[in-house]
């Protein structure tokens, strides 16, 4: 009777830690097949994605002041209208009628991100991503020969909020890179390459002269040092100069603005407001000194 217990106890299924018992084949095709139905959709939520994921990450990482509205398409290749904010809470909102329309491409180093906007853009502009074990570099290209990205009304700005939506900014925005990239290796990011940004024909409707004149701001980054800024007039009524620095603290820039040669009582309310008069300058100054 012992002999017979102890016999049939070898045939019990165990316990605690023993082994368990190995998946049936049916058991194993089953999870193969949902581990197959899972990444297909993965692959099909990824491939689909729609162009509003893209819209939600740009408002998102800009604040609410950069727009892409009526978004269609995917995120992979879609457009959409490009509008200019204040910011969440700010009725100010400016778009441009021209449809943005973009291309996202995964490369054999990164990704790219084609950009075009008929009327607006002269040539394709490209953000191009370029990761690696000791460097990680993204630049900014086009195929505009000038190096032209965007050509805007300045009538955009007042989508920004104050005080642009008091100057009411007219003339012509043109923008500008020159073998502009970002660069980290193991620091902070750095700057190179030049960035040239105009307005043609500035004019506002605060200001008795029309237009006030054409300015130029310069970007101009060099590895290992503070990316400068400097500001010019080229020509006009109202003569703005100025310079500074981005830091890890943000940009510090200091200029003056002052009225040309019979032209001080035009201009007196216009420097009144965009600066802190003395005398007949007035001192314009962003950041901490």
């Amino acid at each position: 009777m012992t002999v017979a217990m102890g016999f049939a106890g070898q045939h019990r299924r165990p316990r605690g830690g023993g082994a368990s018992v190995p998946p049936r084949p049916a058991q194993r095709l089953r999870r193969w097949a949902l581990g197959g139905v899972l990444m297909g959709l993965a692959l099909a939520v990824l491939l689909w994605a729609p162009a509003g994921w893209l819209a939600s990450g740009v408002a998102s990482a800009t604040g609410g002041r950069v727009l892409l509205a009526d978004a269609r398409g995917t995120i992979w290749r879609g457009d959409a209208l490009l509008v200019l904010t204040g910011g969440a809470g700010s009725r100010d909102a400016v778009w441009l009628p021209e449809r943005l329309a973009w291309r996202l491409s995964p490369t054999w180093l990164g990704a790219a991100l084609t950009l075009s906007q008929p009327g607006a853009m002269p040539g394709e502009v490209t953000l191009r991503w370029l990761p690696g074990w000791r460097e990680t570099r993204l630049q900014v290209q086009t195929t505009a020969p000038d190096g032209t990205l965007a050509v805007w009304p300045a009538a955009v700005l007042e989508g920004l909020g104050a005080p642009l939506n008091t100057l009411r900014p007219q003339g012509q925005l043109l923008l500008q890179a020159h073998d502009l990239a970002l660069t980290r290796s193991q620091g902070p990011w750095q700057l190179s390459g030049r960035a040239v940004f105009r307005v043609l024909d500035a004019a506002s409707l605060v200001a008795v002269v029309s237009p006030l004149g054409s300015y130029e701001a310069t970007l101009q980054g060099t590895p290992g040092a503070a990316p400068t800024l400097a500001l010019r007039t080229l020509g006009g009524a109202l003569l703005l100069n100025g310079q500074g620095q981005i830091t890890p603290r943000g940009l510090r820039f200091t200029a003056q603005a002052s009225a040309a040669p019979g032209q001080e009582a035009a201009l007196a309310n216009l420097l009144n407001i965009i600066g802190r008069r003395q005398g007949a300058v007035s001192l314009i100054s962003i950041g901490s000194p």
